[in-house]
């Protein structure tokens, strides 16, 4: 239950980095109000999961869930640029957040 908890947390985060975008600087109500619950929500997730998981294997599998969510949603969403070198580094991420699953 502590990873299926920890994937939301880290699908909560992928939200709230994105919802920053949206609130152009926290100027806009209902942007701010999502991404701040949004935070609250992937911060408290990722406690309970830390509750049963090593602190280093959750804490890194969350931010890589994050970084790996953001940066796909910043290709689609935002027309960043998916260059090769961009979506090997994704793949490393990727790779790395597999192998802390496997060996925690």
């Amino acid at each position: 239950m502590a990873w299926v908890l920890l994937v939301v947390a880290g699908l909560l985060e992928v939200g709230w980095a994105i919802g920053l975008k949206y609130t152009e600087g926290f100027t806009r109500l209902w942007p701010t109000v999502g991404t701040v619950t949004a935070m609250v929500l992937s911060v408290a997730l990722l406690g309970v999961a830390m509750r049963t998981l090593p602190v280093g294997t959750a804490y890194a599998v969350w931010t890589g869930i994050g970084a790996v969510g953001t940066v796909i949603l910043g290709i689609v969403l935002f027309g960043e640029p998916a260059t090769a070198a961009r979506l090997a580094c994704v793949a490393l991420i990727v790779s790395g957040i597999v192998g802390l699953k496997v060996t925690a």
